[in-house]
């Protein structure tokens, strides 16, 4: 079944369907590849998956593992690298605190988000580097 649609609206930008809820999402280039900047970038949008992704399947290990997840946030900077243009560092500050989780818990968190889909897909093309605020 197909995941997604996207069309090119002109001026640099995409409409990106979800097929199956019809969700839809505008990207646009950024100011610094001759776009408006006006809302994601596919670059903005493949570095904010990265975190989504972490704290999705951070949420399934707590649901599974009956560990109560109250609180998780993320702030993202992606850093741009030439030759070619593509994605070279991801920085990337998770925020759980409130959640009152031991250490071992904590190391548990840890090893679940780092191993996403999402981050294993970039393991080998991207830099990340990540930190935690427990």
């Amino acid at each position: 079944m197909t995941t997604s649609r996207v069309s090119y609206l002109g001026d640099l930008r995409t409409k990106c369907t979800h097929v199956k809820s019809g969700t839809e999402i505008i990207t646009d280039a950024p100011v610094d590849n001759n776009g408006k900047g006006s809302t994601f970038s596919p670059t903005d949008l493949a570095a904010t998956s990265y975190a989504s992704c972490m704290l999705t399947i951070i949420g399934i290990f707590c649901n599974n593992h009956d560990i109560e997840f109250k609180h998780g946030e993320a702030e993202i900077t992606k850093i741009m690298g030439s030759g070619p243009r593509r994605i070279s560092k991801l920085v990337i500050d998770l925020d759980f605190s409130g959640n009152n989780w031991d250490h071992k818990t904590q190391l548990k968190i840890k090893n679940a988000g780092e191993n996403c889909p999402v981050a294993i897909t970039l393991k080998d093309n991207v830099e990340v580097e990540l930190t935690y605020n427990f």
